[in-house]
């Protein structure tokens, strides 16, 4: 799958990866709801950490889709809760 962390790039992940990125992202959607900004933070960017190590990086002009797209590491908690769909950022 081809995810793409906004304002950096994309990276092919491999479906076997996501088991673990799905726990980063339940923990990331409870974090938000509970408005815990410190530990929405700390996710947030173990999330995009997790991608980046798993993850092989498209060349910086590669055009493809991506099937995900994350938030910057920047992305506030009120930008992220905008982007979230009833699963969180990752589906399944």
């Amino acid at each position: 799958m081809i995810v793409r962390i906004m304002g950096e790039g994309q990276w092919t992940v491999a479906d076997s990866h996501f088991a673990e990125l799905n726990k980063l992202d339940d923990e990331l959607l409870a974090e938000m709801e509970t408005g815990d900004r410190d530990g929405f933070r700390r996710t947030l960017c173990a999330l995009l950490d997790e991608v980046r190590r798993c993850g092989a990086p498209l060349a910086d002009d590669a055009l493809e889709p991506s099937e995900l797209i994350l938030p910057s590491p920047d992305a506030t908690l009120d930008e992220v809760r905008a982007m979230l769909s009833d699963n969180g950022l990752i589906p399944g």
